[in-house]
């Protein structure tokens, strides 16, 4: 008989034993480990090697990421996934991933300006060359593909801006000059948009913002064809870009919603904007929505169950009537974040393109009295009324 262990090697291996139960559990458990045994070393290269499945470090990704990574290529349609700690991790891992020195790639010049800053400062020194053209001129999109590129890279639905990208005639374009299509698709999510079906190659999604839709937790996804979706996971990999098992199970969790959350959002987004057009404090509304938005028609076309959650309007005061907006709002938090259940605002040159050049801004029509609203579940009659209400401050201000 073997002697039983000592305490202490006992309480070492506690619980590691399997909970046997005819029932399964109707959420996924969280897998709280960093590492898996493997029963001899043959099973080493059998799970390196892809001739058997298992997981290996939490580096590596774990059950928690491959459920997530299964429903959201699901939702796209798209072949694989990964799940990454950040929307910019996942970006990052992309470009890293499938670019090397020599390389080329056109990118919209309507991109986040995280994206942007990655672009300029680390992307363009490692001499990749990086060509900005304004993806709603096709023909000059179609100009910078003729010399060739490595991908060509966009934003559905612009940010801050608020533009519609006509995703089929880019996806056409690329196409003919044999260059893969990057979609960021965060703004619509699979909800409002499948890039996908408009022949998209790969879509982002920053998880962080509508996917996870509780503003507190990160995540980031790369979704696209297999061969393509192992390169960015090895590199996501190599660069610690995996984030936690609870991380991908609070994105999972915030998923099981994203429907009905943005259906919402949506439809008050609409309500909004139709009752602030023609306000005398605003000069200019953006939202898809509005009929006399100049890619209404494309929006119609590619966006489904509403028209998204996020409005851009600007203001005739400058900044002077963004600091009474925003100290006149009372529920709506100005945080620099969008896609939770409540709305917020943030000016984005302040914040997002803050480290943007000004004259591109200006460019790019991110003025200074530039406001973006991410519109949330909140009865839309309260948001109006207050909204409103500080936008009336603005015409009794003495600025």
């Amino acid at each position: 008989m073997n002697q039983r262990p000592e305490p202490g090697t006992r309480i070492a291996h506690a619980g590691e034993e399997p909970v046997e139960s005819l029932t399964d559990p109707i959420v996924a458990p969280i897998y709280q480990t960093t590492v898996y045994g493997y029963p001899d070393v043959d099973a080493v290269d059998a799970v390196y090697e892809g001739r058997e499945s298992g997981f290996i470090y939490s580096r590596y990704g774990m059950p928690n990421h491959r459920l997530l990574e299964s429903a959201l290529a699901d939702l796209e349609g798209l072949e694989a996934g990964v799940v990454t700690a950040s929307g910019m991790s996942a970006i990052t891992a992309l470009l890293f991933g499938l670019m090397s020195t020599g390389d080329r790639i056109v990118v919209s010049n309507q991109v986040y300006g995280g994206t942007r800053n990655l672009l300029d400062r680390d992307v363009d020194r490692f001499g990749i060359e990086v060509r900005y053209v304004d993806a709603l001129d096709l023909k000059n999109v179609r100009d910078a593909l003729r010399t060739p590129a490595t991908m060509l890279y966009v934003e559905g639905i612009t940010n801050p801006t608020i533009n519609v990208l006509d995703l089929e005639a880019l996806a056409g374009i690329a196409r003919d000059a044999g260059t893969p299509l990057v979609v960021d698709s965060t703004f619509a999510t699979p909800i409002h948009c499948n890039p996908a079906e408009f022949g998209a190659d790969v879509v982002i999604q920053s998880a962080t913002k509508f996917i996870a839709g509780h503003n507190d937790v990160a995540g980031g996804a790369v979704l696209g064809p297999a061969n393509i979706i192992e390169r960015v996971r090895q590199q996501a990999i190599r660069f610690g870009g995996i984030g936690g098992p609870f991380d991908a199970w609070l994105v999972l969790r915030g998923l099981k919603t994203l429907s009905l959350r943005m259906r919402q959002s949506s439809a008050n987004a609409m309500s909004l904007a139709s009752a602030l057009d023609g306000h005398p404090a605003v000069r200019r509304i953006r939202y898809p929505g509005l009929p006399d938005h100049p890619q209404h028609t494309v929006a119609t076309r590619m966006l489904r169950n509403g028209y998204g959650s996020m409005i851009s309007i600007e203001l005739r005061g400058g900044r002077d009537a963004v600091e009474t907006v925003v100290r006149s709002l009372e529920t709506i938090r100005f945080a620099e974040t969008l896609g939770g259940l409540a709305t917020t605002v943030v000016h984005p040159a302040t914040t997002s393109h803050r480290s943007v050049d000004p004259e591109i801004r200006r460019e790019l029509e991110i003025s200074d009295g530039l406001l973006r609203f991410s519109i949330g579940i909140e009865e839309p009659q309260d948001l109006i009324r207050e909204v409103t209400s500080a936008l009336d401050q603005v015409l009794s201000s003495p600025h």
